[in-house]
């Protein structure tokens, strides 16, 4: 690629962010984050699919299929697993199954 204006500022803001990220505090506070969300898409995802009973099956499965990619992808020997973003991913995955799990001990009971 040419050494244009607009890629000298891609890559300063790029590594502006990556010098950010470097502090583990930050890291924590964007996992625990990503954790929360995750939670509170689990919630908003079971009380929206379970209002009307039409696609419970259907999303049931596609939920299920992406959350197992997620964990192929988090937990594989490769490279690309280390990374930040798989690890937020998969923090957002926990923290949806959670949810997904004390929403069924909440209709068990």
């Amino acid at each position: 690629m040419q050494n244009t204006r607009l890629n000298r500022i891609v890559d300063t803001a790029a590594n502006q962010v990556q010098r950010w990220l470097r502090n583990p505090w930050r890291r924590i506070s964007l996992f625990i984050i990503s954790l929360l969300l995750g939670f509170f898409a689990g919630t908003a995802v079971s009380t929206i699919a379970g209002q009307q009973a039409r696609l419970d099956i259907t999303i049931g499965a596609i939920l299920l299929l992406g959350t197992e990619a997620v964990t192929r992808l988090a937990y594989s020997k490769r490279s690309i697993a280390k990374t930040l973003w798989v690890g937020l991913l998969n923090s957002f995955r926990l923290g949806f199954m959670y949810s997904m799990y004390i929403e069924a001990l909440k209709l068990g009971s």
